[in-house]
This record gives structure tokens, sequence and C-alpha cells, in this order.
């Protein structure tokens, strides 16, 4: 009988709170972290923080961006930079092809190598786009189920007694 195989890794870290995330970071992330974690709370005031796979999400109702660190790994791939990223970036109107998706279909993101590289105003725009996207997700889902006379279960009837 063959041993099983050893299960990788896909992170190199795990992390309770974005502050050690924070502490965790080379001096020269943390700073381009630091200042687009900024320019997202500046822009989306309400907006809730939490760690997903490591980094930091952002989000109102469902997930708007999120910011990773090249030095957090997934699997084997190693990234140089920050990337800054959008959740649902498929729906943005970016026709100045500033940002890239690779091979992804909804993921659409920006790599900083630098703070000089990041363009304030264009990113912010991109970010209030995207709090509208969030927005019209939520509304349409309302719809969907909020204005019928259908109520959503709370939770699934057995049939089992």
């Amino acid at each position: 009988m063959e041993p099983k195989p050893v299960k990788k890794k896909m992170q190199n870290v795990n992390f309770r709170s974005v502050d050690e995330f924070l502490e965790f970071l080379p001096e020269e992330e943390l700073q381009m972290v630091a200042f687009l974690r900024q320019i997202v709370l500046d822009a989306i005031p309400n907006c809730k923080e939490r760690l997903s796979y490591n980094v930091p999400f952002y989000r109102r109702r469902y997930n708007v961006c999120f910011i990773w660190p090249s030095s957090i790994m997934w699997g084997n791939m190693k990234n140089r930079g920050v990337r800054f990223g959008f959740s649902n970036g498929n729906l943005l109107k970016d026709e100045s092809n500033f940002l890239d998706n690779g091979n992804r279909k909804q993921i659409y993101w920006k790599d900083f190598y630098q703070l000089s590289d990041i363009n304030v105003d264009l990113l912010k725009s991109f970010i209030y786009e995207a709090v509208v996207i969030d927005q019209e997700k939520f509304l349409k889902k309302q719809d969907k189920f909020g204005n019928s006379n259908k109520k959503l279960p709370l939770k699934k009837e057995s049939n089992h007694k």
C-alpha cells in the first residue's frame, strides 16, 4: 500500500488579525499596503475589513476589493509588488485596460511595484464603481426574494420525523 501524498499548503502564513498581517510585511510592502488600505477606507468609509486567504478583503454587502502583497504566497505562485484586486472586476468599465485579469473571468487587479505607481484618482474611481456594483447586486437579490410574496425559508425543512 502506497503512502498518501503529502498535501501541499497553499499559503506560507496563517494570520489571526489584520494587525498581525501588517506586522508580517516587509517595510516596502507595508508602505504600499498601508497607502492602498487608506485609499479604500477613505473611499468606502462604511466597509468591513476582514482577512480571507490571509489578506485583507473589503466588503459592504459582498466582497468589493482586496489587497494582496507578494509576500503572501498562493500555492507555488510568486508575484512581485502589491496586488490590488476587485472581486467583480469583470463588471467594471475599464476602457483604458488599466486592470489585468490573467485568465480569470471575474477577478481583475492591478499590480503596484512602488508608491509612485498608484494613480489614486483612477483607483478611487474604480472603487466607487465597484461599490455601486455591490449595491446593485444586493438590490437585485432583494428584488428577487424580498419584493415577492414568497419568503425565504429560514431553514431547510426535513421530511424526517
